[in-house]
């Protein structure tokens, strides 16, 4: 059964919904122990006092503040008695549609549930009420002493809450001098350009992806378990030369119709007789290798053409 990570009350006018919340997603990156080379001996992160060496109890430990000359010290109950609505309180502001909230400030998923059945009721009508309106509240609350600004979706007949980066958080891309003023672009590299995109396009089905990373850490660690070796991979592709960008441009939209052209084929086959007891490929992997055989094809085919020049 899942567990509520926050419970408190969602407010919104003068309606009070006591709510749950829940994480949405779960991480299965594969996790690795600290081990002294040689030994089988684990090395563990401990809490350490830099003056005496010794091992300090998590009770024993207050947080401070660097001021610069001291630190100020601050007890953790001090921290929830300044929170604001005493951390059990999710205030709704207002409501947005949600496509004017850019992307980067979207942070973390959860679910939100009602507090017991006796809200079922008033969690549905707010559910349906957003869902045909199709705006999120914006709304703020606090959860293990730090203060969020999230916005609360309504999908699939439940609520969702998607906790969002403050205003302050958003770095000011400007400051990353390698992004380019406006530049002039040759209008038949950009129609080109176009119809690379046109050609690439898909629909979006998240099934479709995996942790291929994940897959062949998995594979390194049973090969080592049981003495065998493991192929390394491909290395990444060279950049574009700009020189050759109209010629990468227009093999790179050749090759795309040919392979889309071929999915297409394949597809209409399996829909008719569709195979049995067989594990599709991982989508992505079969992508990535396509794609860096199509670019060692191309730079074979640049270095071929200078020279014959």
């Amino acid at each position: 059964m899942a567990r509520a990570v926050w419970g408190g009350a969602l407010t919104f006018g003068l309606v009070s919904l006591p709510v749950q919340l829940f994480t949405a997603t779960d991480s299965h990156t594969i996790h690795f122990h600290q081990l002294e080379r040689g030994t089988s001996d684990r090395v563990r992160n401990q809490r350490v006092n830099e003056r005496t060496g010794k091992e300090v109890p998590l009770d024993a430990i207050v947080k401070g503040y660097d001021v610069g000359d001291e630190y100020v010290l601050v007890e953790p109950d001090e921290l929830e008695d300044i929170a604001p609505g005493r951390s059990k309180v999710l205030e709704v502001v207002g409501f947005v549609d949600l496509d004017d909230v850019e992307p980067i400030f979207f942070d973390k998923t959860y679910y939100l549930g009602p507090k017991g059945k006796d809200y079922a009721k008033t969690y549905a009508l707010l559910t349906q009420a957003m869902d045909r309106q199709k705006r999120a509240a914006i709304a703020t609350f606090v959860m293990r002493n730090r203060e969020y600004l999230v916005a609360v979706k309504a999908e699939a007949g439940m609520l969702t809450l998607h906790t969002l980066h403050w205003a302050d958080e958003i770095r000011d891309p400007r400051k990353i001098e390698t992004i380019p003023d406006e530049i002039k672009v040759d209008q038949r590299e950009l129609r080109m350009a176009e119809q690379l995109i046109d050609a690439l396009s898909m629909e979006w089905k998240p099934e479709e992806f995996h942790d291929t990373y994940r897959d062949e850490v998995a594979k390194l660690v049973e090969a080592k378990r049981t003495g065998k070796t493991i192929d390394k991979t491909e290395p990444p592709a060279e950049s574009t030369n700009v020189v050759d960008l109209m010629e990468a441009l227009r093999a790179s939209v050749e090759r795309a119709k040919t392979a889309k052209s071929h999915d297409g084929k394949r597809a209409e086959g399996a829909s008719e007789s569709p195979p049995t007891d067989i594990k599709a490929a991982p989508p992505v992997r079969e992508r990535h290798t396509d794609s860096v055989r199509r670019r060692n094809q191309i730079r074979s085919h640049h270095a071929e053409r200078r020279k014959a020049g």
